[in-house]
């Protein structure tokens, strides 16, 4: 980790509470919380509205577009067709999440959630990075109180749900999206918020912020 932790990335498995968990452990320090802050941000870059961006999160671009692109990009249409700069994607959405992650990173205390965060800045100094998952049990309990009209289709929505997640990283970043190596801290939800709070806090050598007294 060299040196203070000024960065810590939450990713998480669909399900898994790993969310709440970051926006709680960035109210705890007293961080800035960037979750879907980062697909904004990406949007703001682009030009593009934000409900545009949000559509391509954890997705990526169908097989049949990326082939496609690959004709956008020879040199024989080079002077006719699109650049990258006036195509938004999924590859140009991740590519200005990167910057996002990258920039909020040397500004400092911050809790990145997802996109790719941990890969973006691994062996960064100052980062700590994070794995929230849970058990098929749990993230079904979840998924049918959250979804009631789905509750047949819980378990596949799930594992859909996370093998977009891992196809993502494996694509713009070239790594297992649960790979232990990538991160410092695996933590299962079942253990409880307080618990998950106390361990991140401590693991990354951190302080909770002092609570403000009533009336200050």
């Amino acid at each position: 980790m060299q040196g203070p932790i000024r960065v810590i990335t939450v990713e998480r498995e669909y399900g898994s509470h790993g969310a709440e968990f970051a926006h709680d452990l960035a109210g705890r320090l007293g961080w800035r919380i960037l979750d879907s802050e980062l697909v904004a941000g990406a949007a703001r870059a682009a030009g593009v509205p934000e409900n545009q961006a949000a559509k391509f999160d954890d997705r990526l671009d169908p097989w049949y577009y990326r082939y496609g692109k690959v004709f956008w990009q020879d040199s024989m249409y080079s002077t006719s067709g699109p650049c990258d700069e006036q195509i938004f994607d999924c590859e140009r959405m991740y590519t200005l999440i990167r910057q996002e992650i990258l920039s909020a990173a040397n500004e400092g205390n911050c809790v990145l959630v997802g996109r790719g965060s941990a890969c973006a800045l691994a062996g960064k100094p100052g980062c700590f990075h994070t794995f929230v998952y849970a058990t098929m049990a749990a993230k079904r309990e979840w998924f049918v109180k959250a979804f009631p009209d789905m509750a047949d289709r819980a378990e596949h929505e799930i594992v859909a749900a996370d093998k977009r997640r891992a196809a993502v990283i494996k694509r713009f970043y070239n790594q297992e999206w649960c790979a232990r190596g990538l991160y410092h801290l695996l933590l299962n939800s079942s253990m409880g918020t307080e618990a998950m709070l106390a361990a991140a806090i401590a693991g990354a050598g951190l302080r909770a912020r002092e609570p403000v007294a009533s009336g200050q």
